[in-house]
């Protein structure tokens, strides 16, 4: 009698979060047609993020989309103070929206609201203060968030793109 491995549980790479969920409704000759669209960001908590959507006519399917979706757009943040928080201030723009944010002291915590807090807290980010400005739209909202993160630069960054050393800049 052959054995055959057991199949072994791989830890995920990936902590995942649905930010909403909202039902898309399409009036058609026979009544209505519902389909649903989820926002999911998925995070290592180490400097890595990234977020998605995906449309499906239910609910399960739209999220698993959404996953798949977000894995296909991570990309790593710079952190300073040991990997608690974001080396300046920056403003992250996306359409009508607006997201600040601004490093903290250590012990601050993530002073953000509903979905900036979930790409802040899956980014690994634990002290930072943020602030909404225009759009409350939460895929708005998730969008200006990474746009800002994205364009966040370190001082060894700025060091190598001005041909000067570290010591200079600050």
């Amino acid at each position: 009698m052959e054995r055959r491995p057991r199949r072994v549980e791989r830890e995920k790479e990936f902590e995942e979060r649905v930010v909403v969920i909202n039902r898309v409704t399409k009036v058609v000759k026979g009544g209505r047609r519902f389909r649903f669209a989820a926002l999911v960001v998925v995070g290592d908590k180490k400097g890595r993020v990234g977020f998605g959507t995906g449309k499906a006519n239910e609910v399960p399917d739209a999220i698993k989309k959404a996953i798949e979706s977000a894995k296909k757009n991570v990309f790593r943040v710079p952190l300073v103070n040991g990997g608690s928080t974001i080396p300046h201030a920056i403003t992250g723009r996306y359409g009508a929206g607006e997201v600040f944010l601004k490093p903290a002291s250590e012990g601050t915590g993530v002073i953000a609201g509903g979905s900036v807090r979930a790409v802040l807290e899956l980014a690994g980010i634990s002290d930072v203060l943020s602030k909404c400005i225009g759009s409350r739209t939460p895929i708005n909202m998730v969008r200006a968030t990474i746009t800002g993160l994205q364009s966040l630069k370190t001082v060894q960054s700025v060091a190598i793109l001005r041909e000067k050393k570290v010591e200079e800049i600050r």
